[in-house]
């Protein structure tokens, strides 16, 4: 499994996660992008994010010879986004797991007031369309959510860009209140028993 982790801290905040996939029994190759971390400074973009997760994959295939076909990529927050245009462009993948990922993520910047000071949406090339890269999906997908709370007056339905998802789908709803960990590994377990059985 190469794991991407979201755009809050670094490697050594998703320790939890990280002890989540060795307890469902997966080798796990995770790094810190650029700028991140100890790594070399770099401004941090979907541009550098993309080419840093496409290094580690060329890693993983070309140096350590490991078949495209028994990789999963696993996403947290940004990081599922970010795995999520990364499987699209690599059919070949085994498939993909997205924990989260974030709808609108340049909502942030471009609904600040300050970014009406300046021309935001031709500055910044950042977008991680969940959409088109959802549309554009062709692995097994696995997409975990963390249930809505009851009495905040919200329903809980498929996100928009899961509904795009042509191929082979799952949807995994977690309760908070009902030890996430322990639902995510038996989710995901049973996602990748499935996988190998295909």
């Amino acid at each position: 499994m190469l794991y991407l982790h979201g755009q809050g801290g670094n490697l050594g905040d998703t320790v939890d996660a990280l002890a989540r996939l060795h307890a469902a029994g997966l080798n796990v190759l995770a790094f810190d992008y650029r700028g991140y971390g100890e790594s070399q400074f770099a401004q941090p973009s979907e541009a550098h994010w993309r080419q840093d997760a496409e290094w580690a994959l060329e890693y993983l295939t070309g140096t350590r010879h490991i078949d495209a076909g028994t990789i999963v990529l696993d996403g947290t927050g940004l990081g599922a986004n970010l795995a999520l245009e990364v499987a699209a462009r690599h059919p070949e993948l085994a498939g993909v797991v997205l924990d989260s990922p974030l709808v609108a993520p340049m909502n942030a910047i471009f609904n600040d007031p300050r970014a009406r000071m300046v021309p935001a949406h031709l500055l910044i090339r950042d977008r991680y369309d969940l959409d088109a890269a959802a549309e554009a999906l062709r692995v097994p997908l696995s997409w975990f959510e963390r249930a809505v709370q009851p009495g905040n007056g919200s329903s809980q339905e498929e996100p928009a860009a899961f509904r795009r998802v042509a191929a082979h789908k799952m949807l995994v709803w977690m309760n908070p209140s009902e030890g996430a960990d322990k639902q995510y590994e038996d989710a995901l377990s049973r996602w990748l028993d499935e996988l190998a059985a295909r």
